[in-house]
């Protein structure tokens, strides 16, 4: 049995390091990598089901032993073009994009049939936490033998090897004090993503859902809360402990291999004549009171209102005083009136505007009402207050508060 699983991880090998040397576009693509200095090789998988489509039917359906087979074969490739290279690097990863077709999800439809697959994931950054080393190698030197001892860790998300003991060593086999060579053991960045679903993939009156997403290396700190992403990864489950027994309850995760934001693409784009109307219009000196009547045309009078939510949507400059306290450039706002003066086409109109901006009036199409609750943030262990959307009765009255700090 070994000896099959073994043969065909030399097969796929085989095939991913014929394809890289027989692209002459991923041959420039190795080139520029060894030039820029990084370790990671993005592969188009459209470019993999044109030359192998077996190949990349076992990718998406049986990921862990391929993604080996193909980083293997990404480094005997930079082996022969730059062996110095080659040896100066710790490890080197592919990351895919392109056409994923069926396993092409969002965290709704990301279902326990598709665990242990490769997919391409998009939602929205709801939540990023710290990023933190993770030791990968750690060396220790024996005073009394004068040697030094190299231990190698490896956890749940790791590729080739099984999940090694946390337990750090301290002494040898003969029970003599080691020293750790921080300078020499290896660190690896680690960071935890939270993406939801987009509110407009979301049904009407239901909970957006979301997935834990596991960055790494040159990956981590790639977006920001707030952005539309698409990510690339496998799609793992990670067992529990509960009071010190493996729990039936597993986790589940997504190892990214890529990321890319969507929120770029999505921004405006100015031509040349768009360009020359903003430089004409910031010559004039009534270009506040211009912008503040172009804010929801359709509406009239409002004009206080209109200024207020202009000031919202351009925001300010933060200032720091000399005795040390600031004064931030953001406004918050809040609209009070009676039933039908325009507040929905108020925040409407920001919606339309704002490309971040996500509509949650408690009266809406969707049914659904906004209140707040306290919870922990196991990443970093703070208390916040955090916004959830729950399905409310139109008669029920909501009071909305925002905890800005907890001691």
């Amino acid at each position: 049995m070994e000896a099959t699983v073994d043969q065909a991880l030399v097969d796929s090998e085989r095939d991913y390091l014929e394809f890289l040397d027989e692209t002459e576009e991923y041959k420039d693509r190795i080139n520029s990598l060894i030039t820029r200095d990084a370790t990671r090789l993005i592969i188009n998988i459209n470019d993999l089901r044109r030359e192998n489509p077996d190949r990349c039917k076992r990718l998406l359906t049986n990921s862990s032993t391929e993604l080996i087979a193909c980083q293997k074969a990404l480094k005997k490739c930079i082996q022969n073009v730059n062996p110095d290279y080659a040896k100066q690097k710790y490890d080197f990863f592919v990351g895919f994009e392109g056409s994923f077709g069926s396993k092409h999800v969002t965290p709704r439809t990301l279902t326990s049939k598709l665990l242990g697959h490769m997919v391409c994931l998009e939602g929205i950054v709801t939540k990023a936490s710290l990023i933190r080393p993770k030791i990968v190698c750690s060396v220790h030197y024996c005073p009394a033998t004068k040697k030094s001892i190299e231990r190698r860790y490896a956890d749940l998300t790791s590729l080739e090897a099984y999940p090694s003991s946390g337990i750090y060593p301290t002494k040898d086999e003969n029970g003599n004090l080691l020293e750790t060579e921080y300078g020499l053991s290896v660190y690896q960045d680690h960071q935890t993503l939270t993406i939801q679903e987009m509110p407009e993939t979301a049904p009407a009156g239901q909970l957006p859902r979301s997935v834990d997403v596991l960055l790494d290396h040159d990956l981590v700190d790639a977006v920001q809360p707030g952005d539309r992403v698409q990510v690339v990864g496998q799609y793992r489950c990670l067992p529990g402990k509960k009071s010190g027994y493996t729990s039936a309850n597993f986790r589940t995760v997504l190892i990214a291999n890529n990321i890319q934001s969507l929120s770029k693409d999505s921004g405006p784009s100015f031509s040349d004549k768009d360009i020359s109307m903003m430089r004409l219009i910031a010559k004039r000196t009534d270009v506040v009171s211009l912008l503040t009547r172009s804010v929801a045309p359709s509406i009239h009078g409002h004009d206080h209102i209109k200024k207020a939510i202009l000031l919202l949507l351009l925001g300010g400059v933060e200032r720091q005083l000399t005795n040390g306290s600031r004064i931030r450039g953001d406004i918050n706002l809040l609209l009070m009136g009676d039933p039908s003066v325009a507040k929905s086409q108020f925040l409407r109109f920001v919606l339309h505007v704002a490309h971040r901006a996500i509509a949650t009036t408690g009266r809406g199409s969707s049914g659904v009402g906004l209140t707040a609750a306290v919870t922990t943030d196991m990443e970093t262990g703070f208390l916040f207050g955090r916004y959830i959307l729950l399905v409310i009765p139109r008669t029920v009255e909501q009071i909305v508060r925002r905890t800005h700090s907890i001691g």
